[in-house]
Protein backbone atom coordinates (compact mmCIF):
# COMPACT_ATOMS: atom_id res chain seq x y z
CA UNK A 1 0.00 0.00 0.00
CA UNK A 2 1.35 3.42 -1.00
CA UNK A 3 0.78 6.28 1.44
CA UNK A 4 0.76 8.98 -1.22
CA UNK A 5 -1.67 11.77 -2.13
CA UNK A 6 -4.23 9.22 -3.31
CA UNK A 7 -4.20 7.61 0.13
CA UNK A 8 -5.03 10.90 1.83
CA UNK A 9 -7.74 11.65 -0.73
CA UNK A 10 -9.35 8.29 -0.02
CA UNK A 11 -8.98 8.80 3.73
CA UNK A 12 -10.43 12.32 3.55
CA UNK A 13 -13.37 11.16 1.43
CA UNK A 14 -14.14 8.30 3.80
CA UNK A 15 -13.93 10.46 6.93
CA UNK A 16 -15.99 13.37 5.62
CA UNK A 17 -18.51 11.01 4.04
CA UNK A 18 -18.83 9.04 7.28
CA UNK A 19 -19.35 12.17 9.38
CA UNK A 20 -21.90 13.69 7.01
CA UNK A 21 -23.73 10.42 6.31
CA UNK A 22 -23.64 9.37 9.96
CA UNK A 23 -25.20 12.63 11.11
CA UNK A 24 -27.89 12.39 8.41
CA UNK A 25 -28.72 8.85 9.56
CA UNK A 26 -28.71 9.92 13.21
CA UNK A 27 -31.08 12.79 12.39
CA UNK A 28 -33.45 10.48 10.52
CA UNK A 29 -33.48 7.89 13.32
CA UNK A 30 -34.23 10.59 15.88
CA UNK A 31 -36.98 12.08 13.72
CA UNK A 32 -35.56 15.58 13.25
CA UNK A 33 -38.01 17.62 11.16
CA UNK A 34 -36.99 20.29 8.67
CA UNK A 35 -38.29 23.05 10.87
CA UNK A 36 -36.47 21.61 13.85
CA UNK A 37 -33.15 21.39 12.01
CA UNK A 38 -33.36 25.08 11.22
CA UNK A 39 -33.58 25.72 14.95
CA UNK A 40 -30.83 23.15 15.61
CA UNK A 41 -27.96 24.07 13.26
CA UNK A 42 -25.57 21.34 12.21
CA UNK A 43 -22.45 20.88 14.33
CA UNK A 44 -19.42 22.63 12.85
CA UNK A 45 -17.71 19.30 12.10
CA UNK A 46 -20.74 18.08 10.14
CA UNK A 47 -20.98 21.35 8.24
CA UNK A 48 -17.33 21.11 7.18
CA UNK A 49 -17.75 17.44 6.24
CA UNK A 50 -20.81 18.24 4.10
CA UNK A 51 -18.85 21.00 2.33
CA UNK A 52 -15.62 19.08 1.71
CA UNK A 53 -16.91 15.59 0.91
CA UNK A 54 -18.16 16.35 -2.65
CA UNK A 55 -14.92 18.18 -3.51
CA UNK A 56 -12.65 15.46 -2.18
CA UNK A 57 -14.71 12.71 -3.80
CA UNK A 58 -14.77 14.38 -7.23
CA UNK A 59 -11.01 15.04 -7.12
CA UNK A 60 -10.45 11.41 -6.08
CA UNK A 61 -12.47 10.07 -9.01
CA UNK A 62 -10.83 12.38 -11.56
CA UNK A 63 -7.29 11.81 -10.31
CA UNK A 64 -7.61 8.06 -9.78
CA UNK A 65 -9.49 7.00 -12.90
CA UNK A 66 -9.32 9.75 -15.53
CA UNK A 67 -6.53 12.34 -15.57
CA UNK A 68 -3.70 13.25 -13.21
CA UNK A 69 -1.38 16.28 -13.50
CA UNK A 70 2.39 16.03 -13.08
CA UNK A 71 5.26 18.51 -13.17
CA UNK A 72 8.54 17.79 -14.97
CA UNK A 73 11.44 18.47 -12.56
CA UNK A 74 14.42 17.29 -14.62
CA UNK A 75 15.98 17.36 -18.09
CA UNK A 76 15.84 13.59 -18.68
CA UNK A 77 13.07 13.84 -21.30
CA UNK A 78 14.43 16.81 -23.25
CA UNK A 79 13.77 17.91 -25.94
CA UNK A 80 10.24 16.46 -25.74
CA UNK A 81 9.61 17.65 -22.18
CA UNK A 82 11.34 20.64 -20.63
CA UNK A 83 11.99 21.45 -17.00
CA UNK A 84 8.90 23.28 -15.76
CA UNK A 85 6.40 21.57 -18.07
CA UNK A 86 3.12 20.59 -16.44
CA UNK A 87 1.61 17.56 -18.12
CA UNK A 88 -1.63 15.59 -18.07
CA UNK A 89 -1.55 11.81 -17.78
CA UNK A 90 -4.31 9.49 -18.99
CA UNK A 91 -4.94 7.18 -16.00
CA UNK A 92 -7.08 4.61 -17.84
CA UNK A 93 -4.92 4.11 -20.96
CA UNK A 94 -3.37 0.93 -19.55
CA UNK A 95 -6.26 -0.26 -17.40
CA UNK A 96 -8.37 1.03 -14.53
CA UNK A 97 -6.78 0.58 -11.11
CA UNK A 98 -8.04 1.06 -7.60
CA UNK A 99 -6.47 4.04 -5.81
CA UNK A 100 -3.88 3.23 -3.12
CA UNK A 101 -4.09 -0.55 -3.68
CA UNK A 102 -3.20 -0.17 -7.39
CA UNK A 103 -5.02 -3.40 -8.24
CA UNK A 104 -6.24 -3.47 -11.84
CA UNK A 105 -10.00 -3.92 -12.09
CA UNK A 106 -10.50 -3.37 -15.82
CA UNK A 107 -8.27 -4.13 -18.80
CA UNK A 108 -8.23 -1.29 -21.33
CA UNK A 109 -4.97 -1.28 -23.28
CA UNK A 110 -1.23 -1.87 -23.17
CA UNK A 111 1.78 0.40 -23.72
CA UNK A 112 3.13 0.67 -27.25
CA UNK A 113 6.65 1.50 -28.37
CA UNK A 114 7.12 5.23 -28.24
CA UNK A 115 4.54 5.91 -25.53
CA UNK A 116 5.59 8.40 -22.87
CA UNK A 117 4.66 6.73 -19.59
CA UNK A 118 4.56 7.73 -15.95
CA UNK A 119 5.34 4.89 -13.55
CA UNK A 120 6.27 4.23 -9.97
CA UNK A 121 10.04 3.82 -9.77
CA UNK A 122 10.72 0.09 -9.15
CA UNK A 123 13.37 0.85 -6.52
CA UNK A 124 11.14 3.32 -4.66
CA UNK A 125 7.41 3.07 -5.52
CA UNK A 126 6.74 6.37 -3.73
CA UNK A 127 8.62 8.21 -6.51
CA UNK A 128 7.07 8.78 -9.94
CA UNK A 129 9.27 8.63 -13.05
CA UNK A 130 8.51 9.53 -16.65
CA UNK A 131 10.26 7.88 -19.62
CA UNK A 132 9.57 6.59 -23.11
CA UNK A 133 8.75 2.95 -23.83
CA UNK A 134 11.46 1.46 -26.04
CA UNK A 135 11.05 -2.27 -25.49
CA UNK A 136 7.95 -4.45 -25.09
CA UNK A 137 7.72 -7.85 -23.38
CA UNK A 138 9.88 -10.35 -25.23
CA UNK A 139 12.08 -7.72 -26.95
CA UNK A 140 15.86 -7.71 -26.89
CA UNK A 141 17.20 -4.16 -26.57
CA UNK A 142 20.84 -3.33 -27.22
CA UNK A 143 22.54 0.00 -26.70
CA UNK A 144 26.01 0.57 -28.12
CA UNK A 145 27.70 3.72 -29.38
CA UNK A 146 24.61 5.79 -28.54
CA UNK A 147 22.60 3.62 -30.92
CA UNK A 148 19.50 1.63 -29.95
CA UNK A 149 19.08 -1.83 -31.48
CA UNK A 150 15.65 -3.44 -31.39
CA UNK A 151 15.85 -7.22 -31.69
CA UNK A 152 19.20 -6.87 -33.45
CA UNK A 153 18.05 -4.17 -35.90
CA UNK A 154 19.43 -0.62 -35.46
CA UNK A 155 16.74 1.98 -34.89
CA UNK A 156 17.02 4.64 -37.59
CA UNK A 157 18.26 8.05 -36.48
CA UNK A 158 18.33 11.25 -38.52
CA UNK A 159 20.26 14.38 -37.58
CA UNK A 160 18.23 17.54 -36.94
CA UNK A 161 21.28 19.68 -36.23
CA UNK A 162 22.52 21.13 -32.97
CA UNK A 163 20.11 21.73 -30.13
CA UNK A 164 19.66 25.19 -28.61
CA UNK A 165 18.43 24.96 -25.03
CA UNK A 166 16.50 27.65 -23.17
CA UNK A 167 15.83 28.47 -19.53
CA UNK A 168 16.84 25.74 -17.09
CA UNK A 169 17.66 23.50 -20.05
CA UNK A 170 20.23 25.82 -21.58
CA UNK A 171 23.05 23.51 -20.46
CA UNK A 172 21.96 21.09 -23.18
CA UNK A 173 22.82 23.59 -25.92
CA UNK A 174 25.18 22.07 -28.45
CA UNK A 175 23.84 18.53 -28.07
CA UNK A 176 23.05 16.56 -31.19
CA UNK A 177 19.33 16.82 -31.94
CA UNK A 178 18.20 13.57 -33.56
CA UNK A 179 14.96 12.06 -34.86
CA UNK A 180 14.66 8.44 -33.73
CA UNK A 181 12.23 6.16 -35.57
CA UNK A 182 10.87 3.31 -33.51
CA UNK A 183 8.44 1.06 -35.44
CA UNK A 184 5.35 3.22 -35.85
CA UNK A 185 6.63 6.03 -33.63
CA UNK A 186 9.07 8.85 -34.42
CA UNK A 187 10.33 11.22 -31.74
CA UNK A 188 13.22 13.54 -30.95
CA UNK A 189 16.19 12.73 -28.74
CA UNK A 190 19.33 14.49 -27.56
CA UNK A 191 22.78 12.92 -27.74
CA UNK A 192 25.83 14.59 -26.22
CA UNK A 193 29.30 14.29 -27.76
CA UNK A 194 31.65 12.07 -25.81
CA UNK A 195 31.55 8.59 -24.27
CA UNK A 196 28.24 6.74 -24.14
CA UNK A 197 26.54 5.93 -20.85
CA UNK A 198 25.63 2.41 -19.78
CA UNK A 199 25.85 0.01 -22.74
CA UNK A 200 24.80 -3.61 -23.12
CA UNK A 201 22.11 -6.07 -24.13
CA UNK A 202 18.85 -6.19 -22.23
CA UNK A 203 16.03 -8.74 -22.41
CA UNK A 204 12.51 -7.54 -21.57
CA UNK A 205 10.67 -10.22 -19.55
CA UNK A 206 6.95 -10.91 -19.74
CA UNK A 207 4.87 -8.24 -18.05
CA UNK A 208 7.71 -5.67 -18.13
CA UNK A 209 8.77 -2.69 -20.25
CA UNK A 210 12.16 -1.22 -21.15
CA UNK A 211 12.12 2.58 -20.88
CA UNK A 212 14.62 5.31 -21.74
CA UNK A 213 14.76 9.07 -21.46
CA UNK A 214 14.88 11.15 -24.65
CA UNK A 215 17.92 12.96 -23.23
CA UNK A 216 20.01 9.83 -23.64
CA UNK A 217 23.15 10.91 -21.82
CA UNK A 218 21.26 12.48 -18.92
CA UNK A 219 18.67 9.90 -17.98
CA UNK A 220 18.45 7.36 -15.17
CA UNK A 221 16.47 4.64 -16.93
CA UNK A 222 16.21 0.91 -17.68
CA UNK A 223 19.84 0.76 -18.75
CA UNK A 224 20.82 1.28 -15.12
CA UNK A 225 18.12 -0.30 -12.94
CA UNK A 226 16.16 -2.69 -15.16
CA UNK A 227 12.67 -2.93 -16.60
CA UNK A 228 9.37 -1.52 -15.36
CA UNK A 229 6.76 -4.06 -14.16
CA UNK A 230 3.31 -3.61 -15.66
CA UNK A 231 1.91 -3.19 -12.15
CA UNK A 232 3.99 -0.01 -11.70
CA UNK A 233 2.44 1.85 -14.63
CA UNK A 234 0.52 4.99 -13.69
CA UNK A 235 -0.60 6.18 -17.11
CA UNK A 236 0.22 7.69 -20.49
CA UNK A 237 1.33 11.33 -20.77
CA UNK A 238 -0.60 13.04 -23.55
CA UNK A 239 -0.48 16.84 -23.22
CA UNK A 240 1.42 19.82 -21.81
CA UNK A 241 -1.11 22.14 -20.17
CA UNK A 242 1.32 24.64 -18.64
CA UNK A 243 4.98 25.57 -18.64
CA UNK A 244 6.67 27.68 -15.99
CA UNK A 245 10.41 28.30 -16.11
CA UNK A 246 11.63 31.19 -13.98
CA UNK A 247 14.86 31.30 -16.04
CA UNK A 248 12.91 31.74 -19.27
CA UNK A 249 10.54 34.66 -18.60
CA UNK A 250 7.99 32.64 -16.65
CA UNK A 251 5.12 31.12 -18.62
CA UNK A 252 6.10 29.41 -21.88
CA UNK A 253 2.97 30.21 -23.88
CA UNK A 254 4.29 28.42 -26.96
CA UNK A 255 4.14 25.07 -25.10
CA UNK A 256 0.59 25.32 -23.78
CA UNK A 257 -1.65 22.64 -25.25
CA UNK A 258 1.21 20.70 -26.89
CA UNK A 259 0.17 17.13 -27.67
CA UNK A 260 2.89 14.65 -26.72
CA UNK A 261 4.19 11.99 -29.05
Amino acid sequence: MDYDFSFYLVLGSLLTGAVWGGYALYSRINGFEVAETTLRPEPVLVEYARSFFPILFIVLILRSFLVEPFRIPSASMMPTLLIGDFILVNKFAYGVRLPVLNDKILEVGEPERGDIVVFRFPRDPNVDYIKRVIGLPGDRISYYGKQVYLNGVPVKMTSLGRYQGVGQGKDMSGSLHMAEELPGAEHSILVMPGPAGREGDFYVPKGHYFVMGDNRDNSNDSRYWGTVPEANLVGKAFMIWMNWDWENSGVGFNRLGTILK
